[in-house]
């Protein structure tokens, strides 16, 4: 039986290696393509795929299986579980593997995109620049089609000029941005705040007006330090929440 082949991923000794181990499987399993195989390598392969113990490979795995993204089963292998859950909370730890997770396993409808004033607001981040180009995303649950968060992406000309928006429709713009154009992403800033509904995010959503909605701002940094993606995400009140974890 073929199985299901994950993406690659450079280890940062910094965090935890079972956690990005995990979350790089994770953002795997749920941008797969439908036709992808639902089983997963053995232990060792993945270990040897990802380059760590079979132990780091292990944890990693159990942490998968506590969220219900996969299933274990003795003599049979690790398998993908087709109707794993695709809004759970997600922990953040500091990697862009975790983001490019988070974003993950969704339906993306692209509303727009072309050149757009830099909003007043954001003119610290461009500076120089009266324009950028403008990414406008719906994504929804891709199993009961009900939008989970409307994206709006503000992105320097000469890095949105190497996208192709039907990358956008497969995946998450962090994943586009460093594995399709090839940004070397030195950091990303995340602010995550309440908020109520104006109209046009109701409308998109779904939701009552002034319903309570999470707001999310993230600037994506490249090696030399300029802010190359500035997006600003409405997600569902309900559907989402978000765990911040700091180590000592």
């Amino acid at each position: 039986m073929t199985t299901f082949a994950p993406d690659s991923l450079a280890l940062n000794r910094k965090l935890p290696l079972w956690y990005q181990v995990s979350q790089s499987l994770r953002a795997s399993i749920l941008g797969r393509p439908p036709e992808a195989p639902l089983r997963l390598p053995t232990e060792d392969a993945l270990a040897a795929h990802y380059g760590v113990s079979v132990l780091t490979m292990r944890q990693a795995l159990k942490e998968l299986e506590a969220e219900g993204l996969i299933s274990r089963h003795r003599r049979r292998g690790t398998f993908i579980e087709p109707s794993a859950q695709r809004g759970a909370p997600v922990r953040l730890l500091g990697s862009v593997d975790a983001i490019v997770a988070q974003q993950s396993g969704m339906t993306t409808e692209l509303l727009e995109h072309g050149p757009t004033t830099v909003p007043s607001e954001l003119s610290e981040y461009f500076p120089g620049l009266a324009e950028v180009t403008g990414f406008r995303r719906l994504r929804s649950d891709e199993e009961t089609g009900e939008p989970t968060n409307h994206a709006h992406n503000y992105i320097r000309p000469d890095v949105a000029a190497l996208i192709d928006p039907a990358d956008l429709l497969r995946s998450p713009m962090t994943k586009v941005l460093r594995d399709a154009v090839g940004v070397r992403i030195s950091r990303i800033t995340d602010t995550v705040e309440a908020r109520l509904a104006d109209p046009e995010t109701a409308r998109l959503l779904q939701v009552p007006l002034l319903s309570p909605i999470l707001h999310y701002t993230g600037i994506t940094y490249d090696e030399d330090g300029r802010a190359v993606d500035v997006a600003r995400i409405h997600y569902r009140g309900d559907r989402f929440s978000f765990t911040v974890t700091l180590d000592a």
